[in-house]
């Protein structure tokens, strides 16, 4: 009868507040601390990702970085066979196959930037029978050449439609033409394969 009103307060808030406590907040209720300002916010996330670049030049001197790592991985399995790292030009059983086909075989196109420059440096020369040598000898490789690189295509054909019916061919000839241009020693990736070495 006698007793204080601030007694009476303070017990059932008490109550109130265990109740309020283990029913779950709904979404449009205040969170109980105050919203971060936007430049807050994103220098947190920022710490929170350490990896992420922090301004533009990092992010390009990352990507720089990344790209010269690839680069030395590619150099490598070019010179090694590595088929992970290769270009995805050269990747696959197909491509591989048409390389140990052609670096098996000793081609006349391989030898055409050697005999054009000789061919050129005979047709500089004023004499006029060396001349008409240069002309002769150069359409004489240019036949040869013609000559060799059709009967590779069609060996070649022939060997992809037995060796890989399944497995797409696009460019593969093209391909292992193109490699007969270039020299033995030059040619990326490096040879596997000894001449005469049937793949």
């Amino acid at each position: 009868m006698f007793r204080s009103r601030a007694k009476e307060e303070k017990a059932p808030t008490g109550k109130v507040t265990a109740d309020l406590s283990k029913q779950p907040r709904s979404p449009e209720a205040p969170k109980g601390r105050p919203t971060p300002k936007r430049s807050e916010a994103q220098t947190q996330r920022r710490r929170a990702s350490s990896s992420a670049p922090t301004d533009r030049k990092e992010a390009a001197k990352r990507q720089r970085e990344a790209r010269r790592t690839d680069m030395a991985r590619q150099r490598q399995a070019l010179a090694s066979g590595d088929e992970r790292y290769l270009p995805a030009r050269d990747k696959g059983p197909v491509r591989r196959f048409v390389r140990d086909f052609v670096d098996s075989r000793f081609c006349i196109a391989e030898f055409f930037l050697p005999l054009a420059v000789v061919i050129l440096v005979m047709s500089m020369v004023r004499i006029g029978s060396l001349q008409n040598i240069a002309l002769l000898l150069w359409l004489g490789v240019i036949v040869l050449i013609v000559v060799d690189s059709i009967g590779l295509t069609m060996r070649l054909k022939k060997q992809l439609k037995e060796r890989f019916p399944d497995e797409p061919k696009r460019g593969a000839v093209a391909y292992g033409l193109m490699r007969t241009l270039q020299m033995r020693r030059l040619r990326l990736p490096k040879p596997q394969v000894k001449r005469g070495e049937r793949p």
